[in-house]
């Protein structure tokens, strides 16, 4: 079978998306790797071939930043990599609607590598969830509309949609009906979402989904997914360094997106300036890096976390799956601060699992006294460590589940080749 992986090519998406794509060339399928030029070494690390979005005309498709504004370049740049790759099957991330829809044009199973949370309705159960920042009515319609809009501007919008009630329109009703949001299952919802892909996979634990809820059938846990590049030793050698100058414990903190919620900076400086505790802080895909000059922070941006992650006993982050997961998984607690996208659905996961401890965004009351409570509250470590072997024992496996739920995904191997399955007599509609 030939596989297609076009994820979006930042870390936390990309990874997991390697760790199936090597365990299914392992199983002696063909596999390559779609996305922007910068994910080109990670692509070879891993060992699997590789395809520059920009040579498609996909420049920025594949950045997790532009998501809801390149759908027509990605769905352009996946469609034509894909007739070339003659791709069977493609695996892309969650919120890559462009990608969704090339499978939909070249009819080709796609799955969906998700957060490690569900961000949408689910399909019955979750009565009484706190509802961070928005409801998950209210991101499933501006999702699904994101979607709408992307299928309106590739020229889909005038043919029936691959899966059921895939409209804005019927999404709203079913988001909005008695049924969907007191628990009973309705065909009209969640499990006919096309956000979902043929299968979407979380990356996380059941304990992290609200107690009682149901996910929509096509949804299904297979663990962590963890792969990252190799770190430079003489890169982990002066991190070292810098760490020994100061001597303090470290505390890793991992900056996401802020979506308009201001700069962590100032926070991030009154924290580690004069106090117990030192921080490696990773940029991320932030901007506008203002540490001061007086502080205990040491700034960096790699490839990796794992590493930055073991040299600490406490780990800082807006609540993004990577740094999450990375953190678990090595029994770190976590302080959880959370702004926008799927941030605060997971750090109220976290709160609620009793791994993780909320940071409030602002300087008051003491961030510093409350990071070093964290650091001493051995009950919270308790609970990092327990949550953590879950995750770790699926994660051992997890790569083989993807797998196997890739294949059964697959569609019988006697089907026409990828390039003769557009007959649906909407060619006017192809780029």
């Amino acid at each position: 079978m030939n596989i297609l992986l076009c994820p979006l090519s930042d870390g936390g998406y990309l990874y997991p998306a390697l760790a199936v794509g090597r365990e299914l060339r392992l199983r002696g399928h063909r596999v390559s790797v779609l996305g922007r030029a910068t994910a080109a070494p990670f692509a070879a690390e891993a060992g699997l071939p590789f395809a520059a979005a920009e040579e498609f005309g996909g420049e920025r498709a594949f950045s997790a930043a532009r998501w809801g504004i390149m759908g027509l370049a990605q769905y352009r740049a996946t469609v034509r990599a894909a007739r070339q790759a003659r791709a069977d099957l493609l695996v892309t991330s969650v919120l890559c609607n462009g990608a969704l829809l090339a499978a939909e044009t070249l009819d080709v199973p796609v799955v969906v590598i998700g957060l490690s949370i569900h961000l949408w309705t689910y399909r019955s159960g979750g009565e009484g969830e706190p509802q961070y920042g928005r409801t998950r009515e209210n991101r499933t319609l501006e999702t699904l509309a994101l979607y709408q809009a992307t299928r309106e501007e590739v020229g889909l919008s005038a043919r029936p949609s691959r899966w059921p009630r895939a409209t804005v329109a019927a999404a709203t009703s079913a988001a909005t009906s008695t049924a969907t949001v007191t628990g009973s299952a309705n065909a009209d919802g969640p499990d006919g979402s096309p956000l979902l892909g043929d299968a979407l996979l979380l990356r996380g634990d059941p304990e992290l989904e609200h107690p009682g809820a149901e996910l929509p059938q096509r949804v299904h846990h297979v663990g962590p997914l963890p792969w990252e590049p190799a770190a430079d030793p003489g890169e982990l050698d002066a991190v070292d360094a810098a760490l020994a100058r100061s001597g303090k414990p470290v505390v890793y903190v991992h900056l996401g997106r802020f979506f308009g919620g201001g700069t962590p900076w100032p926070r991030l400086n009154a924290t580690f300036t004069g106090g117990r505790y030192q921080a490696v802080v990773e940029q991320g895909r932030t901007a506008g890096p203002c540490p001061a000059p007086d502080a205990d922070i040491l700034l960096v941006r790699k490839p990796w976390l794992g590493p930055l992650v073991d040299r600490a006993g406490l780990v800082l982050t807006a609540g993004t799956s990577a740094p999450v997961l990375g953190a678990l998984l090595r029994g770190r607690p976590l302080g959880v601060t959370p702004n926008g996208s799927e941030q605060p659905v997971l750090a109220g996961a976290l709160l609620r699992s009793g791994a993780a401890v909320h940071l409030p965004r602002t300087g008051e009351p003491d961030q510093a006294g409350l990071v070093d409570a964290a650091w001493r509250d051995d009950r919270l470590r308790s609970h990092a460590h327990r949550l953590g072997r879950r995750l770790a024992d699926a994660a051992a496996d997890g790569p083989r589940r993807a797998a196997d739920l890739v294949e059964q995904t697959a569609r019988p191997s006697d089907r026409q080749p990828a390039t003769s399955r557009e007959n649906h007599g909407y060619s006017i509609s192809r780029p």
